[in-house]
């Protein structure tokens, strides 16, 4: 199957942000914008060039995302059941609702199609997301071109459907935490003089170098850690409060936190 129509069903942060990234790898007009509040759709339709239309013509794609939340996710899908059944060529769901299964999203869209579930996060919109992904009855190809397409918004990697909750939890939340640390980090350039601006830009291509380098060195974290600490140097007496103040055990429980909120909502 070659994907030649995308949709999105919900345009908020999240759906939004992948339109953003899909565009970035496919003609904007190959792509139908569809939202509870046409307005949202039609002003994100003018930024980057798509078509707007109702969820109806949306179902009708080739790729269809399902940007909705999860508690809206079943009352979504419910009057799209009959046209989803009356389809006669193959077609894909990409669900991103945090939370619910493949097995769930095909019970509420009324049959067993091909579906890919992945858990982008906000910096897709920039093309450096982390998306990772699972499918069920997609064929080879079909999941290649869809990660074609995926990979618009960065990073995509597989994952076993019973981890990728976990997955969610630390590159779809963590961006939240990032940024809190990128403040606190501004925040105390601030508070020894640096110009609010400046401490901002120098925090966040810190965190943007540091990962990188990550990423493209492979070591381990503490590892590079220990590299920037010199011996009764200045950098030590940061890591020395920020242990001293419970900084790892906070981050670990808040991924933790996330990650038992999500199964709460994948129980329903």
């Amino acid at each position: 199957m070659e994907i030649h129509t995308i949709s999105f069903i919900g345009c908020g942060n999240m759906g939004g942000a992948m339109a953003r990234a899909v565009c970035r790898v496919a003609a904007p007009g190959d792509v139908l914008l569809a939202n509870r509040t046409r307005a949202k759709a039609e002003a994100l339709a003018a930024e980057l060039g798509c078509r707007v239309g109702s969820n109806e013509e949306a179902a009708a794609a080739d790729l269809i995302f399902l940007a909705v939340k999860p508690q809206m996710m079943a009352e979504m899908l419910a009057p799209l059941r009959p046209v989803l059944a009356a389809r006669a060529g193959r077609f894909i769901l990409c669900t991103m609702a945090a939370g619910l299964s493949m097995a769930q999203i095909r019970q509420m869209a009324g049959g067993d199609y091909p579906v890919v579930r992945i858990n982008p996060n906000i910096p897709s919109s920039t093309g450096e997301g982390m998306i990772p992904y699972c499918a069920a009855g997609v064929e080879e190809a079909d999941l290649a071109a869809c990660c074609r397409i995926l990979r618009g918004a960065g990073r995509v990697d597989p994952i076993p459907e019973s981890l990728i909750d976990a997955a969610s939890c630390v590159s779809g939340c963590g961006p939240a935490w990032a940024y809190q640390f990128i403040e606190a980090l501004a925040d105390g350039g601030v508070a020894c003089g640096l110009p609010r601006a400046k401490a901002q830009e120098y925090a966040a291509q810190m965190v943007l170098g540091a990962a990188k380098m990550l990423l493209d060195t492979g070591k381990h974290p503490g590892q590079l850690k220990d590299a920037v600490c010199s011996p009764g140097g200045t950098t030590i007496q940061g890591v020395r409060v920020l242990e001293e103040r419970g900084f790892r055990g906070a981050v670990t429980d808040a991924v933790i936190a996330a990650y038992e909120k999500t199964c709460k909502l994948r129980e329903g």
